[in-house]
């Protein structure tokens, strides 16, 4: 497949810039906690996730398996079934980097060859068998913090210093990573929000974006779009959550976040292109 490759991918993360990444969300699944159902079938997916290039994304996250609380696991097949024509279709179809957001090897495996250059795993590479693929395919990998399992993350999650147990997961399984020949560019974090995390815990995070990035190093992506916090303080269904996700992506943003991981490709774009705008114009004026 032709795909974009791991090279191109390092350029787009390591090139200097003033916001963020912006990575569309596109679940192909009937049971996602936003937009469950809509890009079932793969031409709808594709359909999407050209809609979200034209709209401004600079990664397309592909995902097969819903990790919302209390989601039970998908099997393998069903999800094999459900991301891989996805992926080798957009591959000759797109040129921005194609990340897989899934647990398990052998989709991680089957989507790399179908043309996919990051995995995303919601389990931090805890598994030996997905740190295996990631040394041996020389990917992109997004390691992220979740406290259980999506069936059980949210039964009453519990942190002494949130901000140090994340970071030291993050940091721990980094060097994993590295250890197993993963290069230390190619390595993403995510601090995990929603993932076995209470609302003060969400909040205390997303302020502490800045500390997170210094102490490990990392480039780091946020997964806040239309999240639970976002209603408790909107009191809005997910739906209705953009405008409370673009305020939190541009907070993030100014917090030094590389990468913003949303549904509304669109309005996310608009809002940073006036920061970048307005972070020019400071510059300019110093």
């Amino acid at each position: 497949m032709e795909g974009v490759s791991v090279n191109s991918c390092t350029s787009l993360l390591l090139e200097s810039r003033t916001v963020p990444l912006i990575m569309g969300i596109l679940n192909v699944t009937p049971d996602s906690f936003s937009d469950g159902g809509s890009f079932l079938e793969p031409s709808q997916a594709v359909e999407r996730a050209l809609s979200m290039v034209e709209e401004g994304a600079d990664i397309l996250d592909v995902g097969g398996e819903s990790t919302r609380p209390g989601a039970d696991p998908v099997p393998l097949k069903v999800e094999l079934q459900r991301v891989i024509p996805v992926v080798e279709a957009l591959s000759s179809k797109v040129r921005v980097p194609i990340s897989v957001d899934t647990r398990k090897p052998e989709v991680a495996e089957a989507a790399v060859e179908a043309g996919a250059s990051v995995l995303n795993d919601v389990e931090g590479f805890r598994s030996p068998q997905m740190v295996e693929v990631a040394a041996r395919t020389g990917v992109f990998t997004v390691v992220m913090h979740m406290k259980g399992t999506p069936r059980n993350m949210q039964r009453n999650p519990h942190y002494n210093n949130v901000i140090e147990e994340v970071s030291a997961f993050l940091e721990q399984q980094r060097d994993v990573l590295v250890r197993a020949g993963v290069l230390r560019e190619r390595i993403i974090v995510d601090p995990g929000i929603g993932f076995g995390k209470r609302f003060e815990d969400n909040i205390t995070l997303i302020r502490s974006l800045n500390i997170l990035k210094n102490r490990l190093g990392q480039p780091v992506l946020l997964g806040h779009s239309r999240k639970s916090f976002i209603g408790e303080i909107l009191n809005l269904p997910p739906a209705e959550r953009d405008e409370g996700t673009m305020a939190v992506g541009v907070f993030a943003a100014l917090k030094g976040v590389d990468i913003l991981r949303v549904h509304n490709v669109k309005m996310c774009k608009r809002a940073l292109q006036v920061l970048e705008a307005l972070k020019e114009e400071s510059l300019s004026g110093e």
